[in-house]
């Protein structure tokens, strides 16, 4: 089922994607060349709990994972593309680093996930998280009311396509509201003009994985929930919770 929100509920998701962004924020400043990915959770759970608000992925269990999420964040480096689990990893010169992180505030919820280098960045990891916030703005930018699921697919395929990278193709964004995940899903993939309808009020996690390698193979790793790139090529995630408004898309995750 899809809810359609009130404009007094969009305000509510701001505020907890304002938590989001801060929460990401806190984390990226923390981050650096022999900081544990565990330390980056600490920041973020200091983040929420300053906010009184609590974290969606702590506890979380979907079907496919064999124990509930330890973390208020996933940090996947390098070859994860989603779901790491921060564990005592220190991070080193030239890792590519994506946190995904949600906030839920009053009973709303916002979702949102960057990438970035630690120390000394690689040419090509540059380029594919540029490629990745290609994708998130195309994908954007075609969250207008009259278009449909399939456009914002679509945009973003077709960045990817042109980067030359590859994305999972089980995984992509969904519907968010009063839960993280909530129909309709998003896929990276898409034919214009084809699935659900956009309208105002309609709430969306809109989030890209570029795979640097160009291949679509992912693997699960040994903990049940990282997923990770076949040919071990790199991998960047960014999203962002968008609201569709006639007056355009807003982008309820931003600082």
């Amino acid at each position: 089922m899809v809810e359609i929100k009130t404009d007094t509920a969009l305000d509510a998701m701001r505020e907890a994607g304002r938590v989001v962004a801060q929460t990401l924020a806190a984390v990226q400043e923390a981050a650096g060349v022999g900081v544990s990915l565990r330390e980056l959770d600490e920041a973020a759970r200091t983040v929420l709990k300053k906010a009184r608000a609590r974290s969606p992925f702590l506890g979380y269990r979907p079907s496919f994972a064999p124990t509930p999420f330890p973390a208020v964040i996933c940090a996947s480096v390098n070859d994860a593309i989603v779901h790491g689990i921060p564990t005592h990893y220190r991070l080193r010169d030239g890792d590519l680093v994506s946190i995904d992180c949600g906030a839920e505030l009053d009973g709303w919820t916002g979702d949102a996930a960057i990438s970035f280098t630690v120390g000394t960045p690689r040419p090509a990891d540059v380029e594919l998280i540029n490629a990745a916030q290609r994708a998130l703005d195309a994908g954007i930018a075609a969250a207008t009311p009259g278009n449909r699921v399939g456009d914002i697919s679509h945009a973003i395929g077709a960045v990817a396509a042109a980067a030359r990278c590859g994305m999972p193709a089980d995984f992509g964004g969904h519907g968010i509201g009063r839960h993280m995940h909530e129909d309709p899903h998003v896929p990276n993939r898409g034919r214009p003009r084809r699935g659900f309808p956009l309208r105002h009020g309609l709430t969306l996690a809109i989030e890209p994985m570029l795979m640097a390698g160009g291949h679509d193979g992912y693997r699960t790793g040994t903990d049940g929930w990282t997923l990770l790139t076949t040919d071990g090529s790199r991998a960047a995630h960014i999203e962002h919770t968008v609201a569709i408004t006639e007056e355009g898309p807003r982008i309820l995750t931003l600082p």
